[in-house]
């Protein structure tokens, strides 16, 4: 069961068109992923596409009509035409033997995803290229493994795809949408089971425990 969301301000912003691409990438994809906003998300449609409507004033704007296309499209998305196979294997990611299912979002993504690098210990990242100012990852912890005590100097938005993970705070699973700033620090770490998670950063991560702090010179090369 999903139990951490994105803010209700942050779907709003979704809705509206005003974050950013990566982090509309990230929501997008928790969106897929959960019953709960997707109910919000086509409320706050609904209630957008009825105030846009209701002020005639504003409808000539270029930005108006722009607004308006984008909340009428999510609506109704248009599939392209293609063969089963090919629906299945644009979802697919494979690493170490291990095939992962994308969720709809991130799967129209899939040519933007780079290829696996290894970082530290068990964990791999792959970049995602959007053109934005934010670093967008797939993350990849592999069983008992983790990520070193840390904090960050910017934002960090996490969603879980497929695993668990848990930190100082909680335990995550598929769905769980993590937002963080440099007032918390944590060390997340999975056990038994593995965890592929999509993670976006505006700034690198700041080391704080042990030898690991030695890695904050090239966190940037890690994380970003």
């Amino acid at each position: 069961m999903i139990k951490s969301h994105p803010s209700e301000a942050m779907l709003n912003s979704f809705v509206s068109g005003t974050l950013s691409p990566a982090l509309s990438l990230i929501v997008a994809t928790h969106i897929d992923m959960c019953p709960r906003c997707q109910h919000i998300v086509s409320e706050l449609e609904q209630e957008l596409a009825e105030q846009m409507l209701a002020t005639p004033a504003n409808l000539g704007s270029a930005d108006s009509q722009m607004m308006l296309e984008a909340i009428f499209n999510s609506q109704e998305p248009v599939i392209e035409q293609s063969s089963e196979a090919d629906n299945e294997s644009a979802g697919l990611i494979t690493l170490e033997g291990k095939q992962f299912h994308l969720p709809r979002a991130l799967a129209r993504q899939r040519d933007r995803i780079g290829p696996w690098n290894k970082m530290v210990g068990k964990l791999w990242r792959a970049p995602l290229n959007l053109s934005t100012e934010e670093t967008t990852n797939l993350i990849y912890m592999a069983e008992h493994s983790g990520v070193p005590e840390h904090t960050h100097k910017g934002m960090e938005a996490t969603l879980v795809i497929n695993g668990r993970f848990n930190d100082e705070f909680d335990s995550y699973t598929d769905g769980d949408f993590i937002l963080l700033d440099g007032s918390r620090q944590h060390t997340p770490q999975t056990s038994d089971e593995d965890c592929l998670t999509l993670a976006v950063m505006d700034q690198p991560l700041h080391f704080t425990s042990g030898l690991s702090r030695l890695l904050n010179p090239f966190s940037s090369i890690f994380f970003r």
